[in-house]
């Protein structure tokens, strides 16, 4: 039987691959190069992003993009590699309940165009985390800056070593001979482009990867022969209040929703893209077209997930030696049912190499962003000249690509090192999420007390997160996989003996599904912020800018607070229209 390893793209599944790596390349280079704005005289009245108005060109397109190429650059960087083979992966192992995310990704759109965008528009910022120095203090600013920076250097090598190991498995290049191409070619285009051609080439990048994922699940119906049996893995209506299930509705809708908003509301990585628009209705309608977006594609994701089981039914081939690892599930399923097909191996590595050029070029450029204006900027209170500006963000952007080839050689080395990624992950953005909520939605809410309820959020999550991989490697938890059978398998193979546990002496924290870390994090940083706020001299709420406060809050501001507003500062405020 035909695995991975040993399968090797053909001619026209190269010409396919390195067509459409080339395209969607030449789009970046296109727009960083040839297609570049005519530049203007800048008004000598207006306050420019950045001090100058070519960082703000570079870095925020002037305020100034379109609609869709944004929205469709939002949906190119959230679906990562990572997350087109995970997802089908996810549901073989532990059913279709998992579905349910998509009900929660539709909701939390609501939350993040009414709640939190208004505010970010109204302010008209840079950086996200400039939003807590104005209601807060520097520090708070800072801290959470800071935070962004290593979540992100921790993440860059896991967008690389994805897309690399599976052009390693078909094409038998060294994965860090490709790592390094997928750096400097990502490199190139945001280098010289900034976040004009990241969007471009994000536009076109999440086209070839929505066909290639398409394409795969098409052809995967066509060739599925045998639908019995898929019982064991369609789930839908499991109700169970446990908290400790790994997928019920309510921890998939209640934690989907939490996790997703706590992301996409107040994240740079989103926030620059929505600041790149020129209105408050422009921003609202990419986020409506993103939000739809990626709920069709993790729907068609998790569809192939069930339609992989109905293929492997009857032989696992994780237990029968075909793969290593569970992200191999589907690079699998596609050489053995259509490798045999010209060009479709090759158009689906392809989707895979786009989801990381885009995802990592985002990464580079936002990060970018947030070292000048909320670091350099923000924390140690320099204003850099234009050219000074110029050369430390696009340092930034080369250093951060020769950080994440680097880390590539450490994350093939250290088996235990996602874990811990995934734990500083989930810690800083619950906690991050609570302390823009808390400016947002409380109003009294002071810089003691939000330092306080940030830290208690950190604490909370870090607790439960690493409490819980500790247990798991001591192997005090069982796994809540579902049953895999091999009885159709060739040879003598059989299931793994697996030692039963007792799960009810492992403390109860330990044992709650990962859907529950992030709003636990976040009630927290709120609810703790919010009550140490009240007892350390609460902000006189007469005194606020309404602007900092999210619209949903207005009805209950004392009337002081709109009508004791400095209509001089209003005026030299960035505004930016609702229409």
């Amino acid at each position: 039987m035909t695995n991975a390893k040993s399968y090797r793209f053909g001619i026209v599944d190269w010409m396919v691959f390195l067509g459409m790596t080339v395209l969607s390349t030449a789009v970046g280079i296109y727009f960083a190069i040839i297609n570049k704005p005519e530049q203007e005289e800048p008004k000598p009245t207006v306050k420019h992003d950045f001090g100058s108005e070519k960082m703000s060109e570079y870095l925020l397109g002037s305020r100034n993009l379109k609609v869709l190429p944004v929205a469709m650059s939002l949906v190119a960087s959230y679906i990562s590699g990572v997350t087109i083979l995970g997802t089908p992966s996810e549901v073989y192992y532990y059913g279709t309940q998992y579905w349910f995310i998509t009900i929660a990704i539709l909701l939390h759109g609501f939350a993040v165009v009414y709640i939190y965008l208004p505010v970010f528009c109204a302010l008209r910022v840079g950086s996200s985390y400039e939003y807590l120095g104005m209601r807060f203090h520097s520090a708070i600013r800072s801290i959470a800056a800071f935070m962004f920076v290593l979540d992100e250097i921790l993440f860059l090598p896991f967008v690389v070593y994805v897309p690399s190991l599976a052009l390693d498995q078909v094409s038998g290049i060294n994965l860090h001979y490709i790592s390094v191409v997928i750096v400097v070619v990502c490199v190139l285009y945001t280098l010289l482009g900034g976040i004009k051609a990241v969007v471009h080439t994000d536009a076109w990048q999440i086209l070839v990867m929505f066909l290639s994922v398409l394409a795969v699940a098409i052809l995967a119906t066509y060739y599925c022969k045998d639908w019995d049996g898929l019982e064991s893995r369609i789930i839908f209506t499991n109700i169970s209040p446990s908290p400790y299930v790994r997928h019920t509705v309510w921890c998939v809708l209640i934690g989907g929703f939490f996790y997703w908003t706590s992301f996409n509301a107040v994240n740079q990585t989103m926030v620059q893209r929505y600041m790149s628009l020129p209105s408050l209705k422009k921003a609202r309608m990419a986020m409506a077209i993103f939000t739809i977006g990626v709920a069709c594609f993790l729907l068609i994701l998790c569809y192939m997930g069930l339609i992989i089981f109905g293929k492997y039914k009857d032989c696992d081939p994780k237990i029968s030696g075909l793969i290593e690892h569970d992200d191999q599930l589907l690079p699998l399923f596609v050489v053995q049912t259509m490798g045999h097909i010209y060009g479709i191996p090759g158009l689906f590595i392809a989707g895979i190499f786009g989801a990381a050029l885009s995802s990592l070029s985002v990464m580079l450029n936002c990060t970018s962003l947030v070292v000048l204006e909320d670091i350099v900027r923000g924390c140690f209170k320099m204003e850099p000249s234009e050219r000074v500006s110029t050369i430390l963000v696009k340092s930034t952007i080369i250093v951060l690509g020769f950080v994440a080839v680097s880390l590539v050689f450490v994350l093939e080395k250290l088996s235990g090192i996602l874990g811990i990624a995934i734990s500083i992950t989930a810690i800083a953005s619950g906690a991050t999420f609570g302390l823009f909520s808390l400016g947002m939605l409380v109003p009294w809410a002071n810089t003691v007390g939000t330092a306080v309820g940030g830290i208690a959020s950190a604490l909370i999550s870090g607790w439960i997160t690493f409490g819980t991989q500790f247990t798991i490697a001591a192997g005090k938890l069982g796994s809540q996989a579902l049953p895999v059978f091999v009885e159709g398998c060739e040879g003598n193979v059989t299931i793994p003996q697996t030692t039963s546990v007792d799960q009810e002496q492992v403390l109860p924290l330990y044992r709650l599904s990962f859907h529950w870390v992030n709003p636990i994090g976040v009630a927290t940083a709120i609810v703790v912020g919010a009550l140490v706020s009240l007892v350390t001299k609460p902000t006189d709420m007469k005194t606020l800018d309404p602007d900092l406060i999210s619209p949903v809050i207005h009805r209950f501001l004392p009337k002081e607070c709109f009508e004791g507003r400095n209509l001089s500062q209003k005026s030299e405020r960035k505004t930016i229209p609702k229409s």
